[in-house]
């Protein structure tokens, strides 16, 4: 097993931070927790791909763990999509899950590559909640969860093959962001990406755009933003995916489930509208 840096000492280093990290430590979402116990794999991020539409058929007994285990599927394959973007990973490679959540992302990542996977969250809760899950599936020997700061890991320089952000991104300042993957990402290793960003061309913040920051406590940024932040970085966007249109689906299933939260509605309205964007961006570091 590969030695793991000493983290920096203070991991909360803001008033924002310390209200992130609270609402998280806090977050008892049926959305993240029903879904995940379908198999063990808890996500912090949403789906996309074809909705099987017989999930609403059938006895209305079981119709809403129809639903939920439908939901949990497309959230599975958003992953899998992240992943297939990775590049070339082998089992000696070391990989960063940026923002982790409850960690579904760095098993998968274990279990098609076969690498050790560190993720990170400012969440006590969630690495405590993600360590566990490792060890019921006997893999905490290469996926290890860590109460640290994506900004400033302590993570050896050169030291990653991979990293991404699967919906995490809007809750720090990109430019300081991308500088910590870049140090820590070995030359030609790969960035990945999925978020949520608003459209520049409309013209700022939607309504809707407004009203998930909000229910989010986070700050959506700018499509154009990331393009920048990268370059700045050293990052060279390698590959560009529109997958607006495969979420919407996803969210009008999620507005028929049990589990809706009622941001469902300003989702659905902003990829509509157009003023938001579900976007993968896969970049190399040079």
């Amino acid at each position: 097993m590969t030695a793991v840096s000493a983290a920096p000492a203070e991991v909360l280093r803001t008033a924002y931070q310390k209200s992130v990290a609270s609402y998280w430590n806090a977050e008892q979402d049926p959305v993240n927790l029903r879904l995940g116990d379908v198999d063990g794999l808890y996500h912090h991020h949403y789906g996309i791909g074809e909705v099987d539409l017989s999930v609403l058929e059938g006895p209305e007994a079981t119709r809403e763990a129809r639903i939920i285990a439908e939901m949990h599927r497309l959230e599975t394959a958003q992953a899998d999509v992240l992943l297939d973007h990775l590049g070339d990973i082998r089992p000696h490679d070391r990989l960063l899950d940026a923002g982790c959540g409850r960690g579904g992302s760095s098993i998968m990542a274990n279990q098609r590559f076969g690498c050790e996977v560190d993720g990170v969250s400012i969440s006590q809760k969630q690495v405590d909640f993600a360590n566990d899950q490792a060890s019921r599936r006997g893999v905490s020997d290469k996926v290890r969860y860590h109460f640290r700061n994506m900004l400033d890991t302590g993570f050896e320089t050169g030291s990653r093959r991979a990293i991404w952000n699967n919906e995490s991104t809007m809750y720090v300042d990109l430019v300081e962001l991308f500088a910590e993957h870049a140090r820590q990402l070995e030359f030609g290793g790969r960035y990945v990406t999925i978020t949520g960003c608003y459209n520049d061309v409309t013209g700022g913040r939607s309504k809707a755009v407004a009203q998930i920051d909000q229910h989010y406590t986070c700050n959506i940024h700018p499509r154009s933003a990331y393009f920048k932040a990268m370059t700045a970085n050293g990052l060279v966007p390698i590959s560009v995916v529109d997958l607006t249109a495969q979420t919407i689906p996803y969210w009008e299933l999620r507005a028929k489930s049990s589990v809706a939260t009622g941001v469902e509605d300003p989702f659905l309205t902003a990829y509509r509208e157009g003023s938001f964007h579900y976007l993968l961006i896969a970049a190399d570091r040079v």
